[in-house]
């Protein structure tokens, strides 16, 4: 279907939204038809919003729509870092927690402005990797994530948000000194695209809402995106034996997304709980009963990028 073109003070411009009197009252047209070599075409439709679109792994493209003006972003993170394993010692004086994995920098309900027909590209960020490597417990890192991104061939940079940071502990050894434990960093959010903050559309459901209605992502408002948080840090415990939990993985969303839970020390010990939607990966614990005496981390929640078009009035 191609452009719908009216004259409006003598001059063609391209029709957004139709009107026609239905028994005297005005009434907007979802379609307009016209006859076409003596067959009748449909030649404007309203531009009515779709569902959210899921992207979550990998990098591509995809194009704005004929009609759409706007992309609404409900949700999108970068990738989460992982975290590390908990350390025990032979009579160093103490045991080490893992410290948890960053989280993604964030958008939340923001709408930016695109052009109908232009090409998207994206990336979205993997989660960290957790690092459990026994033979190098004393001193090692996990991985950071991997940022998400969105950009278009005409609109330019959208938005690149950064990943979450892998945790570290280093410096250890078996009979001490114990390792200097240091968690994952928070992601940085570069927003590039133009943002919509006024406006009107027509929903799935066909009636007519402000762009300011737009409250379903994690944050829970309208127009939110920044950057991400570190994971916490239990550091060390004092004494031969002593019992230390896993620290908690950063959440994501401002908070909205939990983080991997930390390990648990009690009894035997539970594993570091891996991130979601770009949150931190959960740190192990230290000293558990029995072999090996301490609990694996875990990794980093993937980003993600969840979205569907407008036509913002």
């Amino acid at each position: 279907m191609a452009n719908t073109y009216g004259k409006v003070s003598g001059t063609f411009e391209e029709i957004d939204n139709a009107y026609g009197k239905v028994s005297g009252t005005w009434q907007e047209a979802d379609e307009i038809y016209g006859k076409v070599s003596g067959v009748w075409k449909l030649v404007f439709a309203a531009f009515q919003a779709g569902s959210v679109q899921t992207l979550s792994s990998g990098s591509g493209t995809f194009s704005v729509p004929q009609g759409a003006n706007a992309i609404h972003i409900q949700a999108s993170v970068g990738g989460g870092g992982g975290s590390i394993l908990g350390a025990d010692y032979d009579k160093a004086g103490g045991e080490s927690s893992g410290a948890g994995g960053g989280s993604g920098a964030y958008v939340s309900d923001k709408v930016f402005s695109v052009t109908q027909g232009e090409t998207l590209t994206y990336g979205i960020g993997g989660g960290g990797a957790a690092n459990n490597s026994q033979a190098n417990k004393f001193s090692l890192s996990a991985s950071g994530g991997a940022s998400t991104t969105l950009s278009g061939s005409s609109a330019g940079a959208i938005f690149t948000l950064g990943a979450g940071g892998g945790s570290s502990g280093t410096g250890g050894g078996v009979k001490g000194p114990l390792r200097s434990n240091s968690a994952g960093s928070g992601g940085s959010a570069s927003i590039s695209g133009t943002a919509i903050t006024s406006g009107t559309f027509r929903d799935s459901d066909g009636s007519t809402k402000n762009v300011t209605t737009l409250t379903s992502g994690p944050v829970g408002s309208f127009n939110q995106s920044g950057n991400g948080a570190a994971g916490s840090n239990n550091g060390n415990c004092g004494g031969d034996n002593c019992r230390i939990g896993g620290s908690n993985g950063a959440s994501s969303y401002a908070g909205n997304i939990a983080g991997g839970s930390g390990g648990s020390s009690s009894g035997s010990g539970t594993a570091g709980g891996s991130g979601t939607r770009g949150s931190g990966g959960g740190g192990g614990a230290a000293q558990t009963s029995g072999a090996p005496g301490h609990t694996f981390a875990g990794s980093g929640g993937s980003g993600e990028i969840r979205y569907r078009f407008l036509r913002v009035q």
